[in-house]
């Protein structure tokens, strides 16, 4: 099991709750345990786990990444 933190910046809406909004999303994701919105350079922290790193990849690129307004993630993945 492959376990990573991925750091999320979202771009500006015209919508107030755009973050909010891209949380939801990224939640209903399969793989993505745990989504924490957070103040600082990032806007989302989400929680992964996947059963190989080709997976994890494509829950990166192919899901978070493909939501409008996701402009970078940053991957932090946990050796245990």
């Amino acid at each position: 099991m492959v376990t990573a933190f991925i750091l999320i910046k979202a771009g500006t809406s015209e919508q107030l709750n755009f973050a909010k909004i891209a949380k939801e999303e990224i939640a209903k994701i399969k793989g993505v345990v745990k989504v924490y919105g957070v103040f600082g350079r990032y806007d989302l922290l989400a929680q992964t786990e996947a059963s190989t790193l080709d997976e994890l990849s494509s829950v990166i690129i192919d899901k978070i990444r493909a939501i409008s307004g996701v402009l970078s993630t940053e991957s932090l993945i946990v050796f245990e």
